[in-house]
């Protein structure tokens, strides 16, 4: 019995140094084959073009293929359940954003949270734009808070995505300007704007690269701008602090993640492919084409910490909103 039993214990502590090469070896290797992005919205819209930039410069410099797979649904919970239940060998990656903390908040039956995965590069600050169909009779901020209050919930709002900055900022909106509006909520903010043009919807907050060309061509009009500063391409419109409602100021961050449990030294290169392509002059003009404002080089501590207070920040406006995925 004790040969049989120290026969046993050999085996093991052989199968566990056979083992531990081979781990190693595949994270000094990584990656060596092409890598899975999980996008939880529609193709289109601005966070498929972020990401497709950010990627697209990684995966040149890696010599492997960065391949998104778009998997919008369930208000983007279908992506992320997919890539928290993923091996944690860094080859599937998923878009990581403030949604991620909102939506087990915002429905009890989420089967993930914010602990299923690892940040592992920040990309942007989304900045957001208040647009107004140009048939309602306002031209300023003002003038539309009057008209509104005038015609209580006789407005139609667009909510591009439950639970996203922009209907955040919504909520803030509305209760800090005392108006109220027929909310109407879309798959994401690309199903909106055709909406938006015809005037079925009258007003509504959006990222700005889906709507300058609207803007400029007189289709739809901007009041206020949601960003610290003015955007360069919108120089005439107010940011919300400007306009008078500076509590109406959360700016979205858009960055990636893997399933928890990756291996520390597959994270760390992640996150140094990130930078490095922030870095890259060409990759922070096609960015900032998209009128979206390129994080700084953050490490996945820091990322995390940034998820920590969201999650506080985001809480709070849920539970007072009382917003719901499925109300």
């Amino acid at each position: 019995m004790r040969l049989l039993k120290a026969a046993l214990f050999s085996l093991l502590c052989l199968a566990s140094l056979a083992g531990s090469p081979a781990g190693a070896q595949a994270q000094t290797d990584f990656p060596n084959r092409p890598i899975r992005m999980i996008l939880p919205y529609p193709a289109g819209g601005i966070v498929d073009i972020v990401v497709r930039i950010v990627t697209s410069k990684i995966s040149a410099d890696w010599g492997q293929p960065i391949v998104i797979e778009a998997k919008p649904g369930a208000n983007g919970n279908l992506a992320w359940q997919q890539v928290a239940r993923a091996e944690p060998d860094g080859y599937t990656w998923t878009f990581y954003s403030p949604a991620v903390v909102a939506n087990p908040r915002m429905e009890a039956s989420v089967p993930f949270s914010e602990k299923d995965f690892v940040p592992v590069g920040g990309m942007v600050w989304s900045p957001g734009v208040l647009v107004i169909h140009p048939d309602v009779q306002a031209r300023t901020m003002k003038e539309f808070i009057d008209l509104v209050q005038k015609n209580p919930g006789k407005l139609n709002w667009a909510i591009g995505g439950v639970g996203t900055s922009y209907h955040f900022n919504s909520e803030i909106f509305f209760r800090g300007a005392k108006v109220e509006f027929l909310k109407v909520p879309y798959r994401g903010q690309p199903p909106a704007i055709p909406d938006l043009l015809t005037g079925r919807i009258q007003a509504g907050m959006f990222s700005p690269t889906l709507v300058l060309q609207y803007i400029q061509e007189g289709k739809l009009r901007p009041l206020a701008v949601i960003a610290k500063n003015r955007l360069p391409q919108l120089p005439d419109v107010p940011t919300m602090a400007e306009a008078g409602y500076p509590d109406t100021n959360v700016v979205a961050w858009y960055g990636l993640s893997t399933p928890k449990g990756t291996p520390k030294a597959i994270v760390d290169k992640i996150v140094a492919g990130v930078n490095n392509a922030l870095k890259d002059p060409e990759v922070r003009a096609a960015l900032q084409k998209q009128m979206t404002d390129p994080m700084a080089a953050s490490t996945s501590a820091e990322l995390q910490a940034l998820v920590e207070a969201d999650t506080l920040k985001y809480g709070k406006i849920i539970e007072e909103a009382g917003i719901k995925l499925n109300p």
